[in-house]
């Protein structure tokens, strides 16, 4: 039976511009300069610019996004369209709850006077208000969220998912939840290549035409995926059973690579710097 690596490798072909998401971060992930760095040093330093993404201030955060977009574009030459590409479309979830932290709805019938912020239109007895309170506190969650998406990317785009794997193994997680992720993981591909081929045969029967047509399609389409891919799982089920699989998926031991003493020094100094900047603004708000 294959070992853990073996699986994405399938995958490592010359990345196109409208494969796949994942099949992008999959390519990027074995083809970046940081690619030889330990795993074990990018998960603890991933980790731990999370940890000071969510606990610092807007202006450390902001700082560390900087920071994080130096290592990933700079030092893992990572295409900068791809990271933001990513950036943005995990922003989007946060986008669609702006309205309900930004905008507040009163009654002139019950208004005592004062204003509630910023009138954006009255429409009838209703008067449609953008809260400052609000305001301030969207522009707090925006420069966290960005600060722990990119500390999040750096790890996702400069690692593995097979090496990922071996981090939590030695670790010590559970072998069940490592087992269900990668056969999670294996099946992702699966799905997205049916699809894929599927889409395909569509289009060359002269399907996906109009609205009303993609519609359709697009319905048989899912309905035929999950049947189709759920038969090219089990023939990979059948494949590993036949190679002697015993209910135990054995990934392949640990490799703990080079940390380059440059990284190692930049990253200290980088988040002792950022400590200190987070000690004198909560010493400030307490002074």
């Amino acid at each position: 039976m294959p070992g853990l690596s073996d699986i994405p490798s399938a995958y490592l072909k010359e990345e196109q511009p409208n494969d796949p998401m994942i099949r992008q971060i999959d390519v990027i992930s074995y083809s970046n300069e940081l690619r030889a760095v330990s795993p074990m040093w990018k998960s603890g330093f991933a980790a731990l610019l999370i940890l000071l993404s969510y606990i610092a201030h807007p202006v450390v955060q902001l700082v560390l996004f900087v920071w994080i977009s130096l290592w990933i574009a700079a030092y893992a030459k990572v295409p900068l369209s791809l990271y933001f590409i990513l950036l943005c479309s995990s922003l989007l979830l946060f986008v669609t709850s702006l309205p309900a932290i930004l905008i507040e709805i009163h009654s002139l019938d019950t208004e005592q006077g004062g204003g509630h912020g910023w009138v954006l239109f009255t429409f009838s007895h209703w008067t449609l208000y953008l809260n400052p309170t609000g305001l301030q506190l969207a522009v707090k969650l925006v420069c966290r969220i960005i600060a722990c998406l990119s500390a999040s990317l750096l790890l996702i785009l400069t690692t593995p998912m097979s090496e990922l794997f071996q981090v939590m193994k030695k670790l010590r997680m559970p072998s069940l939840v490592l087992e269900i992720m990668l056969i999670t993981y294996r099946f992702l591909f699966l799905l997205l290549d049916t699809a894929h081929d599927m889409y395909r045969a569509q289009r060359a029967r002269g399907g996906q035409q109009g609205f009303k047509g993609r519609l359709k399609d697009t319905a048989i389409l899912i309905v035929r995926m999950f049947a189709k891919t759920m038969q090219r799982y089990q023939g990979l089920a059948n494949g590993m059973i036949s190679r002697g699989f015993t209910e135990d998926i054995r990934m392949a031991p640990y490799r703990g690579g080079h940390v380059p003493t440059r990284y190692k020094w930049e990253s200290c100094i980088g988040v002792v710097l950022l400590l200190i900047i987070e000690c004198l603004l909560r010493w400030r708000e307490m002074g």
